[in-house]
């Protein structure tokens, strides 16, 4: 059974995708870190950025010093070999990359990736030293049949197999992240409610299927059309660990915004 006493650093991270220059990188950092910085001070919460892989050296000489960390937006399945157009986790590594965002709802339907090769690409991850996010998500055909929870039920079986490198202990150096993909990008987002009863099931899966334990450790973020406006609300949730922020994340003042209103709600009383 569950603790119900949990404490769970919340953690907010900025998918850039496939957008900004490489020299756009320095000046986003230094505003980000202007508009946090006194928070780090006052508040446990982690940051991460994830730019294109041809950002990621700038982005991480940029980061020196910062409470920030770099995450990349994919990687391979080996340290090395004959996999044209891939990214060795080791490089990542290299490069002073400590996250790594895997399934993302694009990957999973523009590139086809499957279940089994993004647990290919965990195990390699954490082999290697890396914390990875985990996504998750349904798209509306399922969301309008019920299948809900059947989709995010067998996304979540990669873990199983993955299991090669995945001791339930490695579980603390995952984050799951769940994006309604019809929610992506269109402007709709999952009510709080909504996204409270589907983060409660992944945890509640984790428990079952992997660790009690492990699963109250872990944390689980929402993604999907988040903003501002909505960031509060959906961080009051209690099974809501942090927000994974794609096209909102590009301006460093939103995505300030974002942290803010989502840390007033989950750490009340807190001075922000």
């Amino acid at each position: 059974m569950m603790s119900s006493v949990v404490t769970r650093v919340p953690v907010f991270a900025a998918n850039w995708k496939m957008n900004k220059l490489v020299r756009e990188a320095p000046e986003y950092v230094e505003r980000l870190n202007a508009l946090l910085g006194e928070l780090y001070s006052a508040l446990s919460f982690e940051v991460l950025i994830a730019p294109p892989a041809t950002h990621i050296q700038s982005v991480s000489a940029s980061l020196q010093g910062l409470p920030i960390k770099v995450a990349a937006q994919n990687c391979g399945t080996a340290r090395a070999g004959a996999f044209t157009g891939e990214i060795s986790p080791a490089v990542l590594k290299e490069l002073a990359c400590q996250w790594v965002i895997l399934g993302h709802s694009e990957r999973r339907h523009i590139f086809n990736e499957e279940d089994s090769l993004i647990a290919s690409r965990l195990r390699a991850a954490l082999e290697e030293g890396l914390n990875a996010v985990v996504c998750v998500g349904e798209v509306l055909q399922d969301r309008k049949a019920g299948k809900t929870f059947k989709v995010i039920e067998s996304q979540l079986a990669l873990f199983n197999s993955a299991k090669g490198a995945f001791q339930p202990s490695l579980l603390r150096r995952v984050v799951v992240a769940y994006e309604p993909v019809w929610a992506i990008g269109t402007g709709e987002n999952a009510t709080p409610q909504e996204a409270q009863e589907v983060h409660a099931f992944i945890r509640n899966w984790l428990s079952e299927k992997v660790s009690p334990e492990e699963a109250t450790a872990v944390r689980v973020v929402y993604g999907g059309s988040v903003k501002a406006e909505n960031s509060g609300q959906i961080m009051a949730q209690k099974d809501v660990d942090g927000l994974l922020v794609g096209g909102a994340s590009l301006d460093p003042n939103t995505f300030a915004a974002i942290i803010k209103n989502g840390l007033k709600t989950r750490l009340p009383g807190a001075p922000i």
